[in-house]
């Protein structure tokens, strides 16, 4: 009998895998697909970065709800940066602060080369096992048209979420659960692009760079895409939370110049009020996308200097609804705090402990999920007792 088996082949797991067989124990991870991390890899289609650069002091108010918190004050974005320079992969910091792999080194690099290294630590992983059912002293699997129980001494399930479900994370396991009167918070988009009334299809494609997008009183910069049901970019995702929190249909606001002040704006503006369309582009850099933009208001908006100041900077985009769970970037909901003690161990399953995105939390892009996730593996990892000899 495997002293750990772990259910899920995604970066919490593995990471829960790593820690768990340096220590010593032997470590089995049953992987629903036909290859680990799928998700991991995907993620890099956008822009690999693994972690945020930020304090982590400053990175824990990123996190929802702040339970997340005390597993990142253990294994911190630096932790990260070390981690991967020991199994080979150098990093570098971006401007804005995020991680990523050095040189050409491409996601499933670094997948491999952390597959080596579990390798080399004797982990074993078997590919297409699915979790049908478990009790307090046998976990059930599915491999191929095979059922099979297995008993355990320590499990831990990071099963994800339900985002992007073609890389495995479908939500499951869910019913599952919950037939187990296990308490689920509902799935539901997180970082996820927004449908909005108005119709952007014809700039489909055309992006907005170094906007300050507002929901409420939270506002995030960035750079927005605008596509044939909306909007998606940084922003957008970040605005999530709130808009989750307000309700839809929603109104966001962009500001096309969230560098200069309302009262600068209209100073030029009225200097060149007979050559509006040529004061946006000479004097304030107002072009392509952002004038297009503004060329969709009435005229008698367009021409007037205050009420184009005002769209300038509160440019109004009313949101009806988020794109569907199988789009976003990850989930928000799933499986309740209150089903877990603090150890992460599922409640009424004292062998059974919990991590990753199946877990009730939230955070935005640009390192943040990826960071909680290598550090509740991390932390379950070096928490497990070790085996009775």
């Amino acid at each position: 009998m495997e002293d750990v088996i772990i259910i899920g082949g995604g970066p919490a797991g593995l990471m829960a895998a790593q820690v768990l067989a340096e220590r010593g124990f032997s470590v089995t991870v049953c992987e629903q697909k036909v290859a680990p991390a799928r998700k991991f890899l995907v993620a890099g289609h956008g822009g690999f970065n693994l972690t945020h650069s930020m304090p982590y002091e400053t990175m824990l108010s990123e996190y929802t709800p702040p339970h997340v918190a005390r597993y990142i004050r253990d294994f911190t974005s630096k932790d990260t940066v070390d981690w991967l320079q020991r199994i080979g992969i150098a990093t570098y910091t971006g401007s804005s602060g995020k991680v990523f792999p050095a040189g050409n080194i491409k996601p499933v690099q670094v997948l491999q080369a952390w597959l080596r290294y579990l390798g080399q630590l004797g982990v074993t992983i078997r590919y297409r096992h699915e979790l049908l059912d478990f009790d307090a002293a046998a976990l059930k699997l599915q491999h191929k048209d095979q059922t099979f129980e297995i008993p355990y001494r320590k499990a831990i399930f990071a099963l994800g979420g339900a985002s992007w479900p073609q890389t495995g994370a479908t939500g499951s396991w869910v019913p599952l659960l919950q037939a187990k009167d296990i308490p689920i918070e509902p799935l539901v988009p997180a970082n996820s692009g927004l449908d909005t009334s108005d119709d952007y299809s014809g700039m489909a494609g055309c992006v907005l760079k170094n906007i300050a997008l507002r929901a409420g009183s939270v506002s995030r910069k960035g750079e927005l895409v605008f596509t044939d049901y909306g909007l998606e970019g940084s922003p957008v995702y970040y605005l999530n939370r709130e808009l989750r929190r307000s309700g839809l249909p929603a109104a966001i606001y962009i500001d096309l110049k969230p560098q200069l002040e309302a009262d600068s704006l209209l100073q030029v503006l009225q200097q060149g009020h007979r050559h509006i369309t040529d004061t946006l582009k000479k004097h304030l850099n107002i072009q392509g996308t952002a004038l297009h933009l503004l060329k969709r208001l009435p005229k008698q908006v367009f021409t007037d200097p205050e009420q184009l100041v005002r769209h300038i900077k509160n440019y109004p985009v009313t949101v009806t609804a988020f794109r569907p769970l199988g789009e976003a970037i990850s989930t928000a909901g799933g499986l309740s705090w209150e089903a877990l003690n603090d150890d992460l161990g599922l409640k009424g399953y004292g062998n059974i402990h919990c991590i990753g995105e199946m877990l009730d939390w939230d955070a935005p892009t640009g390192g943040f999920l990826l960071q909680a996730c290598f550090a509740m593996g991390h932390y379950i990892g070096n928490s497990l007792p070790l085996p009775a000899d």
